[in-house]
């Protein structure tokens, strides 16, 4: 099966299936079709995603996939949030993301770590503590980047058990 049919068909499942009110707040972040049939479907939510969600999401998906014998009769269906390994994608992860620990890196390969503040349509606003040489001495500021979606190549969710 082509793999761009089984995107298109799975795409047009899951926009009608967040078109119901229990999972009005979920969308697509990306699917993965592997050697061996395993399909991998990254879901989030602007709240918080269950493994309910994930549950009714992937059973629905697979009577489709079973019904029209998209993928043969073995495969793998995996459902899940991207986690924090996986690069945010979409405007709407960063969104979600307001408030936490951001690790981004730019097209031209400088990074940036900081507290993501606030998201447009165009940007994010990151707010770093940088060291600035005052004299002889090192000082630390705090300062707000804004930076362009199209000059950030990949970001990562900063993985902290500080409260």
């Amino acid at each position: 099966m082509e793999v761009f049919f089984i995107e298109e068909k799975i795409n047009h499942l899951l926009a009608a299936k967040f078109q119901e009110e229990d999972f009005a707040d979920c969308f697509l972040v990306g699917l993965e079709l592997h050697k061996g049939n395993k399909l991998e479907v990254f879901i989030d939510s602007d709240s918080r995603l269950s493994l309910a969600k994930c549950q009714k999401v992937s059973r629905y998906l697979e009577s489709y996939i079973d019904e029209e014998n998209w993928l043969g009769e073995k495969y793998t269906l995996e459902v899940s949030s991207p986690g924090l390994s996986k690069p945010l994608k979409l405007k709407r992860q960063y969104k979600k993301n307001i408030g936490r620990q951001l690790d981004v890196t730019l097209n031209d390969g400088t990074g940036k770590i900081g507290e993501l503040k606030s998201v447009s349509e165009s940007s994010i606003t990151l707010e770093e503590q940088v060291v600035v040489k005052d004299g002889k001495k090192k000082k630390r500021m705090v300062i707000q980047a804004e930076l362009p979606f199209d000059e950030i190549k990949k970001t990562l969710v900063v993985i902290s058990f500080k409260k």
